[in-house]
């Protein structure tokens, strides 16, 4: 019964461990990292009385504890962290091809985002005015880094 509770408890504490180190955010590991632990105490509790069961669940947290203020402290996990960053933008120029004033016509439903055309070149644009309907002339109100903001011609 020894067995099965340490067996339980390290199970339990290395999968609190993956969740939080490795792969946060899933839950799940970390849901059975928790539930084997608190079986493995429950065990101890059940087998062994109240006395042991108090000592391992206060040595179950000490280790859990140290455990995962060493392994932050000493850098130890930076090995599997990527550490690349990005410095180049999507479509980075892209927009600046485009001038106010330029006209198009529109290719769907522009509800107030939606696809136009202009001088051959189908890029996605915002409406000012809300909804404008396909096939409808437009023109280029704003261009930025954010995107392109048109207008319906009257």
């Amino acid at each position: 019964m020894t067995l099965i509770v340490i067996l339980l408890i390290l199970a339990g504490i290395a999968l609190l461990v993956v969740e939080v180190i490795f792969i946060p955010g899933t839950t799940i590991i970390g849901i059975i990292g928790l539930i084997l632990t608190v079986a493995g105490v429950g065990f101890s509790y059940w087998a062994f009385g109240s006395t042991v069961g108090f000592y391992t669940l206060i040595s179950t947290a000490a280790c859990l504890g140290l455990f995962l203020y060493f392994s932050f402290r000493s850098g130890a996990w930076n090995k599997f962290a990527n550490n690349n960053t990005i410095s180049s933008k999507f479509n980075e120029g892209f927009n600046e091809s485009f001038s106010v004033g330029e006209e198009g016509v529109t290719i769907s439903v522009l509800r107030p985002m939606g696809k136009a055309e202009f001088n051959s070149r189908i890029v996605e644009v915002n409406s000012l005015d809300g909804f404008i309907e396909s096939g409808a002339r437009i023109r280029i109100k704003e261009v930025s880094q954010a995107g392109i903001t048109v207008e319906a011609v009257s």
